[in-house]
């Protein structure tokens, strides 16, 4: 049976939103690098209206826990909190690098998947994944990582994230099977339900008041940047 789950993510440029209700599945996002504070909460707001939904009806809220923009994740990562603290109801936290292979797969049916988001800094958010069960899942560790310090491999994949347009000559040398997929630049709240139903299925839940976002960059790190967003 499918579980009535809303998931948001503010973590990059793209604020999004997505509903499961009732077999159906409800969505909006916008390209907002700079007022996701602004747009998230009516978004959720716009989605449970169309959907005939309220808060307390739901079975858990999933958001993109990163990572992504230290500030983003944030956002994205607290509104999720007092939603579900509001609700009472279990949270599911969501890769971003995850959802973004879920959503190669889903539209080009990659079974591998390179993510790699834009970190700054000559850094990129990396994982690869591989197909299981239509689960993409984590092969090895999500890290933060300067591309020219990465493993080589020609293994075919689909090359997805912001990270490619960055480092597009460096990454495509070192992983010559990639192809780059410009439809998949960043997560979506819609890409991460696939993996919040099997979570959901599985009981890997968390309380609100546990839930964590994941930066992958240690606090000393973030603390030199005072002006990133």
């Amino acid at each position: 049976m499918t579980a009535n789950i809303l998931a948001l993510d503010t973590s990059t440029e793209n604020c999004s939103v997505a509903l499961q209700w009732q077999g159906q599945i409800y969505s909006q996002q916008e390209y907002s690098p700079r007022d996701h504070t602004q747009k998230i909460l009516p978004f959720v707001e716009q989605i449970l209206a169309a959907a005939g939904a309220s808060l307390k009806q739901l079975d858990a809220i999933a958001f993109g826990r990163g990572p992504g923009s230290f500030t983003g994740v944030r956002i994205g990562a607290a509104t999720a909190q007092g939603l579900a603290f509001g609700a009472d109801k279990p949270m599911i936290a969501v890769s971003t690098l995850q959802a973004m292979a879920q959503a190669a797969y889903q539209q080009h049916q990659s079974q591998t998947c390179y993510a790699a988001i834009d970190a700054r800094m000559g850094e990129i958010y990396w994982g690869q994944y591989q197909l299981s069960d239509g689960l993409m899942v984590l092969a090895g560790e999500e890290q933060v990582i300067k591309p020219e310090l990465m493993t080589s491999s020609d293994t075919p994949g689909a090359a997805v994230g912001t990270g490619w347009q960055t480092y597009q000559t460096l990454l495509s040398g070192q992983f010559s099977g990639a192809e780059r997929l410009d439809s998949v630049l960043y997560p979506s709240a819609r890409d991460m339900l696939v993996y919040a139903q099997w979570a959901f299925a599985n009981r890997c839940l968390v309380s609100a008041e546990k839930a964590e976002p994941v930066y992958l960059r240690d606090k000393v790190t973030w603390q030199k940047l005072p002006g990133r967003v």
